[in-house]
């Protein structure tokens, strides 16, 4: 009875499909689109399983997940599903289903060095060369013959510039496999570029080398011609005694070594021994407190008087700060600022700027000497001097 009932149910629907047209059928318009909602025949998979748009791929998501399948099954499924990811270059959802896959924990070992391999491949093309090396490791430990691991692997190094492990790999692998192009053309990239590094880091070397001795050198002509540098570590205030000068002098020689002899960083350049004359050219700052302004001189040499320079600056064409037109070279006063003892020391303009500084209380401060310069009895110097010691050298 229970047959024949059925039967009838059958009978009627059949009756109804000849009679009624069906609803949800594919038309000329939409076949294409709905044949993709069909997990046997997708060209690509979704960024997203809505379970309404694609109900078939969600139903296979959760026999995937079901918690009744052993750890194996499990993971077989999300390694399918990550390398369909894959295949369509949606290397994060990839990703994801391969780390899930390994968080099965499976006892496969054969799986688990498929999925690590995947998973280098994914971080691969993601740019994840760290990531992607430690899981070529992973799978290599598992399972040291496994080709595609051991060519990610050399890869990776590569990559990374890491050329002496590359060749490690690739050598591990041309034992087994010594015949596999990929091993022997990374293999052949690895070590033309170890060398060409190799060779990199020996001139590197040499002209580092050659920079140290010529820098040795021009601190000896420094420190014999007396100039001292400001110290890195300054002495308490009101210590005059030679033994101090010539302890800051070596801190600060110390100190400049290390900086690079240079305020070239900030200035663009720095002392230097000019072979043909025998003379130090230094860079030199200028400094026009009354008006915040300043003048840098990139080559002074040191056997030129600072009248030589200013009349040349304040010649026939004052600067445009200097609206009153005072700064005229016979008008001008020149100082250097002992900071350590707080003094001002107002220099000669006739004098060469050597003389200045191998004056016992000049420091050369970041390479650069400096010097402040003041329009004489005006107002702003009158007022500027008030309060200040002064010397005169």
């Amino acid at each position: 009875m229970a047959n024949d009932s059925e039967d009838e149910v059958m009978d009627a629907f059949v009756d109804k499909f000849k009679t009624e047209k069906y609803k949800h059928a594919f038309s000329e318009d939409n076949w294409e689109e709905e044949m993709e909602r069909i997990p046997l025949f997708m060209t690509k998979a979704p960024d997203e399983i809505d379970p309404k748009k694609y109900p078939g791929l969600a139903a296979l998501q959760a026999m995937i997940h079901d918690e009744d399948r052993t750890p194996e099954e499990k993971a077989e499924d999300l390694k399918n599903e990550g390398n369909s990811y894959f295949k369509s270059k949606k290397y994060t959802l990839a990703l994801v289903s391969y780390t899930a896959a390994l968080k099965m924990k499976c006892e496969n070992l054969e799986l688990n060095t498929i999925i690590y391999s995947n998973r280098a491949a994914t971080h691969f093309y993601l740019g994840n060369m760290r990531s992607a090396l430690n899981d070529a490791t992973a799978a290599k430990k598992l399972k040291p013959d496994h080709l595609k691991a051991l060519i990610r692997g050399a890869q990776c190094c590569i990559e990374l510039r890491n050329f002496a492990d590359a060749l490690k790999w690739c050598d591990e692998g041309l034992k087994l496999y010594p015949t596999d192009k990929k091993l022997l053309e990374f293999r052949a990239t690895a070590d033309k570029n170890k060398r060409a590094a190799e060779r990199d880091a020996r001139k590197a070397k040499a002209k580092e080398k050659k920079l140290l001795g010529e820098k040795e050198t021009l601190l000896n002509i420094i420190k014999e011609r007396g100039i001292k540098f400001f110290p890195s570590t300054q002495p308490q205030h009101g210590s005059d005694s030679d033994d101090d000068d010539d302890e800051s002098s070596s801190r600060g020689l110390s100190q400049l070594s290390l900086d690079g002899l240079s305020s070239q960083e900030v200035t663009g350049t720095q002392v230097y021994l000019n072979q043909e004359d025998g003379a130090l050219y230094w860079p030199v700052l200028f400094l026009y407190p009354e008006h915040q302004q300043s003048d840098f001189i990139s080559a002074f040499c040191e056997n030129h008087c600072f009248s030589d320079h200013l009349s040349l600056m304040f010649g026939e064409e004052l600067p445009p700060w200097d609206t009153n037109q005072k700064y005229r070279p016979s008008n001008l006063q020149l100082f250097f600022e002992d900071e350590q003892q707080e003094v001002l020391y107002q220099v000669n303009l006739r004098t060469s700027l050597l003389k200045v500084l191998q004056h016992q209380r000049y420091f050369v401060k970041a390479g650069t000497p400096s010097f402040i310069v003041l329009v004489k009895d005006s107002p702003y110097c009158k007022q500027y001097l008030s309060d200040k010691k002064v010397h005169r050298l």
